[in-house]
Parts: C-alpha cells; structure tokens; sequence
C-alpha cells in the first residue's frame, strides 16, 4: 500500500507517493511518482503505475537472479509477474463467500483433471456431485468417490495455505488423499513401478534418505531458481523417487501448486487431454532434460489463469 511523503528540492516541496515491495530474495525496492493530490482519479493512475514499475522491478530480478531459466516464450518473466499480480488482486477482491465459490470450482476441475490422469472414470459432474453434495453415486467405484473427495480436501488446504512444501505437509497430503481407500501411508515398503516410462525408482529402503535430500535442495534453492523451474525440478526428481505405495503422481501435482502459491503465483491444472504431453516431458526430466517440464508446466499456468482465473478479474473490475 502507498503512502504519501514530501521532499524538498531546491526550496521547494514536492509530493510523493511511494510503495515499498519486497523482492523474492527479501530486499525491499521502494517506488516513488510525484503527485498532485491524493484523491480522485489519480488514484487508479497511481496504482496502474506502481503495478507496472512492480512487474518491471521484479522482471528485471528475474533475468538477473533466474538466468538458467530459459523457456521458449521469451516473454515469459513478464506474463508470470503479471499473473502473480492479478492472482493477488484478485484475491485481495473477493469477499470469503466468493473465494470459496472460485475454490470450490477451481478444485472441482483440478481434481477431475489430476484424477482422470491417473485412470478415474468419473465424470466432471460426477466430481462435482461429490464435492458438492458429498454423496455417493449408484454404480460407480467407491476408491474413485473417496479418491475425488480426499483430493478435495488436499487442494482446499492447499489453496488456503495450510499446507506448505515440507516433508510433514507432503505427508499430511498423502495420509488425506487415500483415506478409506485400502492404501499404507508414509514411504513404501515394496518396490513400485512407473508403467509406460524406462525409469527404476527408488528402493524402499533408499526413499526416505531421497526425499529428506530432496526437500533440502528445495529449501537451499528456493532463492536461487525461478519458482516453476523450482517447481519443475522438484516433480521430476519426485516423480522419479515415486515414495508412495499409491498416490505419487496426485501428490506430486498437489506439490507443484503448494510452490507456485508459496511463491505467489496462481495455481495450476494439467488436463487429461495433456496426458500423453506430460508423460512427455517427465521422461525428458528422467534422463536430465528438465527444460520441456519447465515449458510445459508454463503453458498450463498460463492457461489456467487465463481461461480461469482471469475470468474472475474482469468480473470483479
């Protein structure tokens, strides 16, 4: 929020607003405009300015701090701060009772979509009637209904913040997620596979060693590494770990979210119709090759926010 100040320049006084934001490696870099008055319509101008000297400000440490990060969409640094920033105003808007109507939708797509990857036959009014109504449906597989409605739960906290990228909460997401449905929670015990992919995970007995160095690296890299190559990184290296009897891959896409909102950005769903391009990309990241995760995982924030979120921006305006 700005605040007013005057400076004296050559005798004279001078009026200024000025916002303070804080960059992600926690340095404040303060904006200033000189005004005329503090009410009327130079207000909105004063917030058009200081959005925009935000995202340049932040787009310039970017490409400073986050040169590794190389996606095909050259303008890609300025479309993200632009996303973060509408995802922030738009929060900022929204009363209770509207956030949760843009939750409970934004989680009745995800979950259809991040189930259906994984094989669930449920239809997206299936999963709405679940979420919604928390009712059975005559004829459908019960693990698929516990499933949605789990997974509901998940992104919800996820959503609110209550639930961070750390060992305990990635536990906590699992332990949620296959309630009721037959599945051992903490790390395997057996040996798993990951069908269509050439890739050994992990032994039982190697996971728990992997994962703690995992969230390590996470944490040491978090002000080195944009947050969706963070984010990249991070899934690939999961994925390819698979800690679970169960559950690895909604686990994983819970996790992405987690960092993306953790660092500010909108959330964001991968769509059935993307499978065979996800698959893709993660075993482009088994042999090294993260860059097509990075890409891929940019498309789908942009989409989501544009065809989603977006959507509820011009709403409220």
């Amino acid at each position: 929020m700005a605040h007013f100040a005057q400076k004296r320049i050559k005798g004279k006084d001078y009026l200024y607003a000025v916002k303070s934001i804080r960059l992600p490696d926690g340095r404040v870099h303060k904006i200033a405009k000189r005004v005329q008055g503090r009410t009327g319509k130079n207000n909105r101008e004063l917030e058009d300015y200081f959005e925009q000297k935000e995202v340049e400000a932040r787009v310039r440490f970017a490409k400073k701090h986050y040169a590794s990060l190389k996606l095909r969409d050259l303008s890609a640094p300025e479309k993200m701060e632009r996303m973060r920033l509408e995802y922030r105003k738009l929060m900022s808007k929204m009363t209770d009772a509207q956030k949760t109507d843009l939750f409970d939708r934004f989680t009745v797509n995800f979950t259809y979509e991040s189930n259906a990857i994984e094989g669930n036959s449920l239809t997206l009014k299936d999963v709405a009637i679940v979420i919604h109504e928390n009712v059975a449906i005559p004829g459908k597989n019960l693990r698929e209904i516990y499933e949605t409605r789990n997974s509901r739960q998940v992104i919800d906290l996820i959503l609110r913040g209550k639930l961070k990228v750390r060992e305990k909460d990635m536990h906590k997401m699992h332990s949620i997620l296959v309630k009721d449905m037959g599945i051992a929670t903490g790390y395997k015990q057996l040996p798993n596979y990951i069908h269509g992919r050439q890739v050994l995970t992990t032994p039982p007995e190697g996971v728990a060693k992997q994962m703690g160095e995992l969230f390590v690296w996470f944490e040491e890299n978090r002000s080195k590494k944009h947050p969706l190559q963070l984010a990249a990184e991070f899934h690939g290296r999961f994925e390819q770990i698979h800690p679970f009897e169960d559950g690895n891959g909604r686990v994983g896409r819970f996790l992405i979210n987690a960092m993306l909102l953790q660092a500010g950005y909108p959330p964001l769903i991968i769509r059935k119709t993307q499978r065979l391009s996800y698959f893709s990309a993660l075993e482009d990241a088994d042999n090294g090759r993260t860059i097509t995760l990075e890409n891929f995982l940019y498309a789908r924030l942009k989409e989501t926010h544009e065809k989603f979120f977006k959507i509820y921006v011009k709403y409220l305006e």
